[in-house]
């Protein structure tokens, strides 16, 4: 729904899921008292504890997740790390598996444990932290989303909220909404492209991609094309683009200018549909005494929302790590970790599980 039919009445019912009203039951928001009395702030947050799961939503559909706005802590004392620790979870209908399984800061565009902010049409973050998300979400018997907690201490001021609908019309053809993280850590040899999305079956659109790249080795690191493999592709991809920087509407390295005498320091950008918005050399977590300086973060992302993918048995992702040194090409092998998301009509495979928390830890 957008501003074109806000008019529209819809023989729907509004439910929202927070603290306050962790059932999105009708009048039962705010019941919970504080110092101030009963329905005045008594529950705006929750805690996870280590190791523990907090279920957001619990909902009987049919329905559709419109809004998820969650704040937490980035840094937990002298533990970073928390948004790469915190695992956001969605199942659709009683599937067994999630549909969704992401870090809570990737899934927001916000790569390497650190916020950016992002002011795009389906993920915005807004100062300080407040992650929300736009993608629609149907389900037709019930949706589950939860937060589950791989930190190595409790994680408090939990704050969410989390908008939908129930009782609207979801028909066949409502593909469900999926996310899935990957990374490449350089453990694979040169010349092995990064998979955003190993090969799925189905139907459905691809998204978008938010990608997070940290720069292991010197000179430019995004002359890696981006590739969808569609259908009957196997061998040649139906999609190819012509560098990272492109995939995601730039241009010449993000840079004003080309001349390495000058310094030249990248431009951040963050537009409805595209942006590069993370460009880090020194790590703002600041939990170590040392003067010890960081590999560079770059963070971007691309939504297919007007240009959408379209997959009817089958599709694949990936991305070359190719590097250029003054016009000369070379294979690489970066840190890459990226989320891809689509929806899709059913699904035929279970997707890869999250790796461990420790092998999800940023350099």
């Amino acid at each position: 729904m957008g501003l074109s039919d806000a008019f529209a009445v819809l023989p729907v019912a509004s439910r929202s899921w927070s603290a306050e009203n962790p059932d999105g039951a009708p009048g039962s928001g705010g019941t919970a008292a504080s110092a101030l009395g009963p329905g005045r702030k008594g529950s705006p947050c929750v805690t996870i504890p280590a190791g523990g799961t907090t279920v957001l939503v619990d909902a009987t559909g049919p329905g559709i997740i419109r809004h998820i706005w969650i704040t937490v802590p980035h840094n937990n004392g002298a533990r970073p790390y928390v948004l790469r620790n915190l695992v956001l979870r969605m199942f659709w209908d009683e599937e067994a598996t999630p549909s969704v399984e992401v870090p809570l800061g990737d899934f927001f565009c916000s790569g390497s444990g650190m916020p950016a902010l992002i002011t795009s049409l389906p993920i915005v973050v807004a100062p300080t932290n407040g992650m929300n998300c736009y993608f629609p979400m149907p389900f037709r018997r019930h949706a589950r989303i939860e937060l589950r907690n791989d930190h190595d201490e409790p994680v408090e001021a939990v704050f969410y909220q989390v908008d939908g609908t129930i009782g609207d019309d979801v028909d066949d053809g409502a593909g469900y909404f999926h996310a899935l993280w990957r990374r490449s850590d350089r453990s694979a040899p040169l010349g092995v492209d990064h998979e955003i999305l190993p090969r799925i079956e189905g139907r459905g659109v691809y998204a978008g991609t938010f990608v997070n790249l940290t720069a292991l080795e010197r000179h430019w690191w995004g002359e890696g094309e981006v590739k969808f493999f569609l259908d009957d592709d196997v061998e040649r991809p139906t999609i190819c683009g012509t560098g990272l920087e492109d995939y995601v509407g730039g241009a010449w390295a993000f840079q004003p200018h080309m001349n390495p005498e000058r310094g030249p320091e990248p431009s951040l950008f963050s537009a409805p549909y595209s942006g590069y918005t993370q460009h880090v050399l020194a790590d703002p977590a600041r939990t170590s005494p040392y003067a010890a300086h960081m590999p560079p973060v770059h963070g971007m992302y691309r939504w297919h929302l007007p240009d959408p993918i379209y997959f009817h048995t089958s599709m694949r992702a990936t991305l070359q790590q190719i590097g250029d040194h003054g016009g000369a090409l070379f294979e690489r092998c970066d840190d890459i970790a990226t989320v891809a998301y689509w929806y899709q009509i059913g699904r035929t495979q279970e997707l890869p599980p999250i790796s461990l928390a420790d092998a999800r830890q940023p350099r």
